[in-house]
């Protein structure tokens, strides 16, 4: 198993930030290696969605009279933009063509000489699956880390995959995710260690994994190439499998014959290899919780929230929390759940920008949403004299005695009645609201009943670490390690919010001291660095 350097996971929070809005039935979202994000439109329009949220009102693409959306699982479903876009100006779609049951193309589109609109007489029709019904026709589809085309597609629909398409390798594709070559070549070649290719038999070469239902999203780790699937379950279980990046042994995933980590019941079990040729789920949630249908997602490799790196962060369709999966230290996962719920139901997609930060598309709503992460300390007021105030955020609400004060709404407040004092914050366009420790207002002064007049974040810190609460009292700023020596220091510019580098520090506890010139005023803060 691939994975990054392995450390202390605490519990998170996610939050969704609004992003952009005004879509219609938005499934996946991509981008091509710049700002601009694209969002695929089931019935067959492509969007690109600017970095401020402004959504262009010229498509990159419709191809809405060649997509056939009339069932609820058809339609233009997947999108991935060639490794060298910036080159070739190719993409590929996944996309339900024909009518009736119809078929899922694959097919390759070219951009024109504006480059914010596709060319849509570019068509070259790559590959094509026959679908016997309306339903389980996957969609995703994705350029893995050698730089083959991996395309997932469902078992055909029905119920209990009729057929036996998961487990037969010799028909069509359906249950199956395939592996292709789409560099320099009209259509496509199979790579030669796509797993049955050696054996010569009548296995379809271009299978590199089997045994699925409908794998609707799946993705690849940016940083190692493991690949996460969240594959639809049917009547009870819903799963998330893995796979390792370079290991082309042909994984089965086990339906028809299981669903999720369960012996699916005796009929649909005929035929069936020993359990042993079965890849087990990372993850599965019941029914019975409220699951209908899992969200792929991905795991995080983005800059911005440090504690959420190397957690795979995946829902639901249906309105149930956010999870998180990274690595145990013992070749497994530990599951976290990392938020109260998911936005409601329709979440289609979970992605990412360039930069790798992670955007969730809704349907149902036609929005876009932007992954955060909440803070995980308190905010702090800091005060002076009378003169209370905490660190920026989004929005504020002042409390004395637990009464919000009307129009107390700014960063600072001052203090005209004895009582306790508290303030909300709200970060993130307001989606994350936490509330500070109380500080007591006693008539001649002000006594702080909080642990310290300055917040560090995050807790445990790996790269950086942000300083607030800080008043201009401050001067200088010093990282002492428990043998009391001084190891990294920074002088302080009056601002309340300061952000230091720890990357060059071992792992292990320091104090965080903050003081006057003088020494008059000193306070410290006990911080864990991890790596």
């Amino acid at each position: 198993m691939h994975c990054a350097a392995l450390f202390a996971q605490d519990p998170i929070t996610i939050a969704l930030q609004p992003f952009a809005t005004g879509l219609s039935g938005p499934v996946d979202i991509a981008h091509c290696g710049d700002e601009r994000l694209f969002i695929v439109e089931q019935a067959g329009r492509i969007k690109i969605v600017d970095p401020d949220g402004t959504v262009r009102t010229t498509p990159f693409l419709n191809i809405t009279t060649r997509v056939n959306d009339s069932g609820n699982e058809q339609g233009l479903l997947g999108l991935a933009f060639d490794p060298d876009y910036a080159t070739t100006g190719k993409f590929y779609l996944n996309y339900t063509g024909g009518t009736g049951n119809g078929e899922t193309r694959i097919s390759r589109f070219s951009v024109s000489s504006d480059p914010d609109v596709a060319d849509p007489n570019s068509e070259e029709i790559l590959y094509t699956v026959t679908q016997p019904f309306s339903n389980h026709n996957g969609g995703d589809l994705a350029f893995g880390p050698d730089g083959f085309l991996y395309v997932g597609f469902g078992d055909g629909g029905s119920a209990d995959d009729p057929s036996n398409d998961a487990q037969t390798l010799t028909t069509t594709a359906l249950g199956d995710m395939i592996r292709i070559d789409v560099r320099n070549s009209v259509t496509y070649t199979v790579p030669a260690d796509n797993p049955w290719v050696a054996l010569g038999n009548d296995t379809l070469p271009e299978i590199w994994a089997s045994g699925l239902r409908n794998p609707f999203r799946f993705g690849f780790d940016a940083l190692t190439g493991d690949l996460w699937i969240g594959d639809v379950g049917q009547n009870a279980w819903e799963e998330v499998d893995f796979w390792p990046a370079g290991d082309n042994s042909g994984p089965n995933f086990g339906w028809r014959c299981r669903e999720g980590a369960v012996v699916s019941p005796s009929s649909n079990t005929t035929g069936c290899p020993p359990a042993s040729a079965f890849v087990e789920p990372v993850s599965v949630h019941s029914h019975a919780e409220g699951w209908c249908s899992v969200m792929g997602g991905r795991v995080y490799r983005g800059s911005v929230f440090p504690a959420m790196e190397g957690r795979y962060i995946y829902t639901d369709y249906c309105p149930t929390p956010y999870y998180s999966l990274f690595p145990d230290g013992s070749g497994g996962f530990t599951r976290q759940q990392i938020s109260s719920g998911n936005g409601g139901v329709g979440t289609s997609c979970i992605a990412e920008n360039s930069e790798l930060e992670l955007f969730v598309a809704n349907e149902s709503t036609g929005t876009i949403k932007r992954i955060v992460l909440c803070p995980s300390e308190l905010p702090v007021i800091t005060v002076d004299g009378f003169n209370l105030s905490t660190a920026e955020g989004y929005s504020y609400r002042w409390f004395r005695n637990g009464t919000v004060i009307s129009g107390a709404t700014g960063q600072s407040y001052t203090a005209d009645t004895d009582g306790t004092y508290t303030v909300e914050v709200r970060y993130f366009s307001g989606v994350c609201t936490l509330v500070s420790d109380g500080v007591e207002v006693i008539g001649t002064g002000i006594s702080d009943r909080s642990a310290a007049l300055f917040g560090l974040f995050p807790i445990p810190a790996r790269d950086v670490v942000q300083i607030s609460g800080l008043d201009a009292t401050y001067t200088r700023l010093q990282v002492i390690d428990m043998g009391g020596r001084i190891v990294a220091s920074q002088a302080l510019n009056g601002k309340d919010l300061q952000t230091l580098s720890i990357a060059e520090l071992a792992q292990g506890a320091y104090m965080v001291r903050v003081a006057s010139n003088d020494g008059s005023n000193v306070q410290q803060r006990l911080l864990q660095v991890i790596h």
